[in-house]
């Protein structure tokens, strides 16, 4: 049997997406095959497309770390599946006997891979995981906006709960409300009970990201963010920054943190390097908290916050899988406000 899939056979832009045939996954004992219906986008998949050095990509490669479907078969020793079951797919996996995965710290294991990344992804009409990175969804959403969640909510989550430790009442920055990310982290943090500052590119922005839940948006391109988060604290600034930008936002970031703030970090969109200044840095007692994905106990947390309402899916827009370049273009040229979806 075999899949259509989206594909990629060497590095580059969007037009090295490629739709066509592919093997359907190999199913072991302990495996479960979805049927996927829809897939998310994220920005790794578009680092995965221009190549990511360090990381070996199996070629041809099928990107995608996001998806929600049913349960089409399972392996001989799966018990608690039934076929034609809602589910989304963890997108971060570590061995189960990595000791990381076992105290629930599963993105620290040096063996963490992420669906899509060191493994064949979701951008296809099946997938086969191991049992445990499968868990079941309600009817509340469509799969689309089911898809739209696992990985960059997962992540929002790990960087404000588990390693910022966001209290409420506290000051929150988080920059870009309308990426997937910033979108999931808006309303995150809302539910914490911090007081929510963001950024947006443009004014078509300010009322999507008012209706997530922030208290105040900043429009970047025409205000400094910086002087916009003192001025609006009394010059005393914001407890916590939630970056994912890069060089571009790093001074500012560290310009605006209160004394004793903390800084959490995922991703680095516009460039790998940034500069510092020690002496802010220990004069105000600043963290730097670096954050990678999170672990599936987490995930646990964020699909109820879902199921019960108080995190909401946000997409942009839906494409079908076969135009999966497109939906690429639309990412790249940050018109987005919230998840880009494309449907299987």
């Amino acid at each position: 049997m075999g899949m259509k899939a989206v594909f990629f056979e060497k590095h580059g832009g969007p037009e090295v997406l490629k739709v066509g045939e592919m093997k359907d996954p190999a199913l072991g004992p302990n495996d479960v095959l979805v049927q996927v219906k829809a897939c998310a986008l994220n920005h790794l998949d578009v680092w995965a497309r221009q190549g990511l050095p360090g990381v070996s990509i199996p070629m041809p490669h099928i990107p995608g770390s996001d998806a929600a479907g049913v349960v089409l078969k399972t392996g001989a020793a799966v018990k608690r599946f039934k076929k034609d079951e809602r589910v989304v797919i963890s997108p971060g996996q570590a061995p189960l006997e990595a000791p990381e995965a076992v105290a629930g710290r599963d993105s620290y294991s040096p063996h963490f891979q992420i669906l899509g990344l060191q493994t064949q992804g979701t951008y296809a009409q099946k997938a086969a995981v191991h049992e445990r990175f499968v868990i079941p969804v309600s009817g509340r959403y469509s799969f689309e906006e089911w898809a739209s969640i696992p990985l960059a909510s997962l992540t929002a989550y790990h960087m404000l709960v588990t390693r910022a430790n966001v209290q409420p009442g506290e000051k929150v920055l988080i920059h870009a409300a309308g990426s997937g990310i910033g979108s999931a982290a808006v309303q995150i943090a809302k539910f914490l009970g911090a007081v929510v500052f963001t950024t947006v590119g443009s004014s078509k922005k300010v009322l999507p990201a008012k209706k997530l839940g922030a208290d105040q948006v900043i429009l970047y391109r025409e205000k400094d963010f910086a002087e916009e988060a003192k001025k609006l604290t009394g010059g005393r600034g914001v407890d916590v920054v939630f970056e994912h930008v890069g060089p571009d936002t790093w001074p500012k970031n560290l310009a605006c943190l209160a004394r004793g703030g903390r800084m959490a970090v995922c991703g680095a969109t516009s460039g790998p390097k940034a500069e510092v200044d020690i002496r802010a840095l220990f004069a105000k007692q600043i963290s730097i908290l670096g954050c990678y994905m999170g672990s599936l106990a987490e995930l646990h947390r964020v699909l109820e916050l879902v199921e019960t309402g108080s995190l909401k899916p946000t997409i942009d827009k839906i494409f079908p899988l076969k135009e999966a370049a497109a939906a690429h273009r639309r990412m790249e040229s940050r018109r987005n406000f919230g998840k880009i979806v494309l449907k299987v």
